[in-house]
């Protein structure tokens, strides 16, 4: 197979032989904005991330085999994809351990004030909290019970809470108390002390929490979201932390990214704002490398 790898696979170099002795040839773009190195009619697989957000996909005539450094698929023209009988693979594994992390870190940090002890420190000041609390016993609902959702419950659990998953397809799994579709998911809202977003962004979860959900919600409930900022509508959301209809947010992923700096959610007490950034983790190169070689092994469209 003609594969044409782009620099979103950032160890590409150190594997590049391996493939090759896999019987295929290769191809390499750094920046996937670019110019091709080849054309597009010789491409029959690619690694990459957002490439298709540069260059049309219909160029690509012979191509059979897509391999996304993403865990998401809302960058890449799935319903050409299907419809070409394309095999693709998402990173599935990669990033679920550090988002499940710092899901939990985020909640956390939210529970026992740290912001606010943060403060006090370089303020040298010495002043005590009688509002903390405590995970145990809280009831987190998960809206997706994929790798990163099911991640997000082994550690919540762990912590003594009660974990409710809610998901397309309904399945026994151990780390969740409970799973339900989503035709529950509204009488399931207003019982969560925290709500973790999961889901990738479709057409049907574009502002899937929408203003009436949120204000379905208990006035104390903490929202984390490390999918994508679309899936929740971010004015309501702003707006109920402000009202504090909310007790908070830990908040990873926003509809509009960078964050634009006049956003009221940078202010709040109650909101930790991070850059897009909770699927980093040390051990990341490792899994997608595995990732990507494993599913060329196994591809079906060699």
């Amino acid at each position: 197979m003609n594969i044409l790898i782009t620099g979103a696979w950032q160890q590409a170099g150190e594997y590049i032989e391996q493939i090759e002795a896999l019987g295929h040839k290769t191809v390499f773009l750094q920046w996937e904005k670019n110019p091709l190195p080849c054309d597009p009619e010789w491409v029959e697989g690619i690694i990459c991330n957002g490439f298709f957000l540069y260059h049309p996909i219909e160029q690509f005539v012979n191509l059979k085999y897509i391999q996304l450094t993403s865990a998401g698929f809302d960058r890449v023209p799935m319903e050409y994809i299907e419809k070409h009988g394309i095999e693709i693979h998402n990173a599935k594994n990669v990033y679920s351990i550090p988002m499940a992390e710092f899901a939990l870190a985020g909640v956390l940090s939210l529970y026992k004030q740290l912001p606010f002890f943060y403060e006090n420190q370089k303020q040298h000041r010495w002043e005590k909290h009688r509002s903390l609390l405590e995970l145990a016993g809280k009831r987190v609902l998960i809206l997706g019970c994929g790798s990163v959702g099911k991640e997000c419950a082994k550690r919540f659990e762990a912590f003594g809470c009660d974990v409710v998953g809610v998901n397309h397809r309904i399945r026994p799994d151990e780390v969740f108390s409970n799973m339900i579709g989503f035709d529950q998911l509204d009488e399931e809202l207003k019982k969560a002390d925290i709500l973790v977003l999961a889901l990738p962004l479709t057409e049907e979860t574009y502002h899937f929490i929408s203003e009436k959900r949120i204000a379905s919600m208990k006035n104390t409930a903490i929202l984390v979201n490390v999918a994508r900022g679309a899936i929740v509508d971010q004015s309501a959301l702003e707006r109920a932390l402000e009202g504090e209809q909310l007790g908070g947010a830990v908040l990873d992923v926003f509809e509009e990214e960078p964050l634009p700096e006049e956003s009221r959610l940078w202010e709040l007490e109650n909101v930790i704002v991070t850059p897009h950034n909770s699927f980093v983790g040390e051990r990341n190169p490792e899994r997608i490398n595995s990732c990507i070689v494993r599913n060329l092994e196994k591809s079906i469209a060699l």
